[in-house]
């Protein structure tokens, strides 16, 4: 098991694609291009917060996505190999490390938020975190996600533990962004109040598609000035936005606007986070550090429940963004129900058997 922290440092080992010259090279992708492939330039020393641009309709005025292209890649990623053995145990950890581990529901009570918060201080049983030799590595979760309502809870709770885990919080008309821009505002700034130090917004997708990009802009510039000094995630809820292209516009604004983190759903949605949405999204984020040399993190979420599902989005963030995205400061994964079969695998790993019900404390 002593490997497991060295390949955890590391990164996860990916299989070889296609997009390589006659001489077996990678080929990079042109700036602009939402469908190209290619390594990322040297990174400078970056600040941790996007501070956005003027609005540059330009970077959008051309894109063109090649949906067949996207498509093939996607089902390219679900064919790829996990890893196994001790890459596969490492690289769970990693995954449980970037989790803002999230409950959204009508029936939350501050005694299933207290339930979250230690699961999220201590997401792997402490003796099978001993058996990896990873029990003093301080793994846990990177953030607790809840309503405004509950945010309190959540961090009466985090801090009766002892634990520095951020407090994230859903707001400006979440799911539907069906409210007025005065509204999602105050209920940023009462979040914010409350303690959290990171705001999930979400978009009105209605001006995505009716193509009113200035005024998507100057409603989540208002979001990010809202949030002060909390982070800022916008969830553009790319189901909702009809085209890959106006994914990739979406999300070019979102960034241009100040977002720190662009997400692809609120998890409500009928479709959720897809491989093809995130190559889009990603490439646009490669194309925005290109052009301004900051970096904007990812963040799927909705409908990712297994640990497989989770090892192959760090994966794919590895492939088109590089090792330095998978950091909980630049990728993370919204998800409820992922931890849970994490832990099984890890369980597996460790003892070779699948626990029973009783082994593992649930949320």
């Amino acid at each position: 098991m002593g490997s497991v922290l060295a390949s955890w440092r590391r990164g996860p080992e990916l299989p070889a694609h296609a997009r390589r010259d006659r001489q077996g090279r990678s080929l990079p992708a042109p700036p602009g291009s939402a469908a190209g492939g290619g390594e990322l330039p040297a990174a400078p020393i970056m600040a941790g917060r996007n501070p956005g641009t003027k609005l540059e309709l330009g970077w959008i005025s051309k894109v063109h996505v090649n949906r067949p292209a996207v498509v093939r890649h996607a089902e390219q990623i679900k064919k790829w190999r996990t890893v196994k053995g001790n890459w596969q145990a490492a690289w769970l950890l990693k995954a449980v490390t970037c989790i803002d581990l999230t409950t959204l529901s009508g029936d939350d009570t501050p005694s299933n938020v207290h339930r979250l918060c230690f699961k999220a201080k201590h997401p792997i049983r402490e003796d099978l975190l001993k058996a990896l030799d990873m029990h003093d590595k301080g793994i846990t979760v990177a953030a607790v996600c809840v309503y405004p309502a509950r945010v309190i809870d959540a961090v009466n709770a985090l801090m009766a533990a002892g634990c520095d885990i951020p407090v994230a919080s859903v707001a400006a008309g979440f799911p539907s962004g069906q409210t007025p821009l005065e509204t999602k505002l105050a209920e940023i700034r009462l979040a914010v109040q409350y303690g959290a130090r990171e705001i999930d917004i979400v978009i009105s997708r209605s001006l995505v598609l009716a193509g009113q990009w200035e005024d998507l802009y100057e409603e989540i510039r208002q979001c990010r000035e809202a949030c002060g000094e909390a982070h800022m995630k916008t969830i553009l809820a790319t189901g909702e936005l009809g085209s890959l292209p106006n994914v990739y516009k979406a999300s070019m604004i979102a960034m241009m606007a100040g977002s720190d983190f662009i997400k692809t759903s609120t998890g409500k949605e009928v479709e959720n986070a897809t491989f093809p949405v995130g190559v889009v999204m990603m490439r646009a984020i490669r194309e925005y550090y290109w052009q301004t040399g900051n970096k904007v993190g990812f963040k799927p979420a909705g409908g990712i429940r297994t640990a497989k599902d989770a090892i192959t989005w760090l994966m794919l963030v590895k492939d088109e963004l590089g090792v330095e995205w998978l950091k909980p400061e630049l990728f993370r994964l919204g998800a409820s129900s992922l931890l849970e079969d994490i832990e099984k695998q890890i369980f597996y790993h460790v003892t070779g058997t699948y626990p029973l019900l009783h082994d593992l404390a649930t949320v």
